[in-house]
């Protein structure tokens, strides 16, 4: 394959209901540093229905294109007619890279599209950036999270990630901004589409995502149970913040899996982030290590989570929350 052919690094744009979703932003936000190092544009890929409105949002927070393929049958997202949306522009336009948010949606249509298109699809990085051979070097966690692994594709086009919504950082909105916006006709084959929408129900929650929290006191094995957890809710309550956990104390059925931060839960990055009674396994530290500002509270000193830590307490959890919330109390 001739990879001179492929510029530009691209975004896929999710939204929902005709609302950006913030997974884009922070995408389009490393597509940014990431162009820069290659002398590329910032192409945003938008699909759907009456969405056009959206683009010049986008544009505002870095895209230098925005590519809008804006039909009745891109109204909902379903598999078959957003992957021959998407094949399509990567047909037409030839991207260098494709960067796909691993939400629900991004995680079924990137291996679809990467397997239409025969190009690779690096799931759940960490970490991009260009090497010396302005191929794009992909890190995620390996081997369960015990090691990180670093790949390249090197001789298909596009080079094709999904990240997790949290890891990268978008950009402030600049209002000023100029770019350009394309209308892609795509030529669906409707014979293929196989699956319709019959219905839309949504989950009634009044529960704040925690990749959306300021403040998040999560809980690890280090808390015990029920009586541990109490204290950590009770200190949520007083900082207004929200209640997080490890992957142990979701494993025992105390909190949702929702709740979980990590490799297999979620990426966080809030302003303040307890850690109480985690030791920080690298599978943790993957989802919350750019929080910015930690404090671990753990008996042992030589935890992990120290190293990340801006504040370490070393002592029995349960016992430095009550206090801790003692004295925040009067």
């Amino acid at each position: 394959m001739e990879n001179s052919l492929y510029k530009g690094v691209y975004v896929f744009a999710e939204q929902r209901n005709g609302e950006i979703q913030k997974v884009a932003l922070e995408l389009i936000g490393k597509a940014r540093d990431l162009a820069a190092d290659l002398n590329e544009k910032v192409y945003a890929v938008l699909l759907g229905h009456n969405i056009a409105s959206q683009a010049q949002m986008l544009i505002e927070h870095g895209a230098d294109v925005v590519i809008c393929a804006d039909a009745p049958e891109l109204e909902n997202y379903l598999t078959e007619p957003y992957t021959q949306a998407m094949c399509h522009i990567i047909d037409q336009h030839k991207p260098d890279i494709m960067l796909i948010g691993a939400t629900t949606t991004g995680r079924d249509l990137g291996p679809r599209v990467s397997a239409r298109v025969a190009t690779g699809l690096t799931a759940d990085c960490t970490k991009l950036e260009i090497g010396e051979d302005k191929h794009l070097l992909m890190t995620r966690p390996a081997f369960g999270g015990n090691l990180m692994a670093t790949i390249v594709c090197k001789d298909h086009r596009p080079q094709m990630s999904t990240v997790r919504p949290g890891v990268m950082q978008s950009l402030e909105a600049d209002a000023q901004r100029q770019g350009e916006v394309i209308m892609a006709e795509v030529p669906f084959e409707t014979k293929k589409f196989k699956v319709k929408l019959v219905k839309s129900v949504k989950e009634k929650s009044n529960k704040i995502d925690i990749s959306e929290a300021k403040i998040l006191i999560s809980a690890g094995r280090g808390v015990g149970c029920c009586d541990g957890l109490k204290l950590v809710k009770e200190l949520a309550e007083t900082l207004d913040a929200q209640v997080s956990a490890s992957r142990a104390v979701v494993d025992c059925g105390l909190v949702g899996h929702d709740q979980q931060v990590g490799q297999t839960g979620k990426t966080v990055r809030p302003d303040l982030y307890f850690a109480a009674g985690i030791s920080g396994a690298i599978q943790h530290l993957a989802g919350m290590e750019e929080s910015g500002y930690i404090v671990a509270i753990n008996k042992d000193k030589f935890a992990p989570i120290f190293q990340v830590a801006d504040l370490g307490i070393v002592g029995d959890a349960r016992q430095i929350l009550k206090q801790l919330n003692d004295r925040l109390r009067n």
